[in-house]
């Protein structure tokens, strides 16, 4: 759950876009590479839309849960890598794995551990987590909480000053 001493940062679908893209330009001379593994869930958008830039026709999915109602707690490997990706990946092969965020680092160690060979990919980034990757697009404070548009919905918000006009 997001505190009173958290910034809040709130993205567009628009936003999310436009960032997934640049990771993608990003990465385009580091490629070309076979297989795509996006970290479900909220890695699943940007890979997708990686994989298309890169034309990336692999899509692997490891469905990792470290979060319940906002707050961070154990690492569970809920749906792991096929084998064939993490063969592929031991034989030497470009895999690329894509989150939306690196936090903590915890799901990132998870998921590296898996597949150590692979170039690890987020749109946002905060310090704690910045050196489990090895690409981002924006880094943003560590007491900041990321909305992502699947989050949100359109409504009145107050002004920063709490006044009315």
């Amino acid at each position: 759950m997001m505190s009173q001493s958290q910034k809040s940062f709130p993205v567009t679908w628009d936003q999310f876009h436009r960032d997934s893209r640049a990771l993608a330009w990003r990465l385009t001379s580091l490629g070309p590479f076979e297989a795509v593994v996006a970290i479900a869930r909220g890695g699943l958008v940007p890979a997708a839309i990686v994989a298309r830039e890169l034309n990336i026709r692999v899509v692997e999915c490891v469905s990792v849960k470290s979060y319940d109602h906002q707050a961070q707690g154990e690492v569970k490997v809920l749906k792991p890598i096929t084998p064939d990706i993490i063969t592929r990946c031991k034989a030497g092969a470009k895999i690329l794995i894509v989150d939306d965020l690196v936090d903590t680092g915890a799901t990132a160690r998870a998921v590296r551990d898996m597949l150590p060979g692979a170039h690890f990919a987020t749109v946002y980034a905060k310090p704690k987590g910045r050196d489990m990757v090895d690409s981002f697009i924006t880094e943003v404070s560590q007491d900041t909480w990321i909305f992502f548009p699947w989050d949100l919905d359109v409504a009145y918000v107050p002004p920063i000053s709490g006044g009315t006009d």
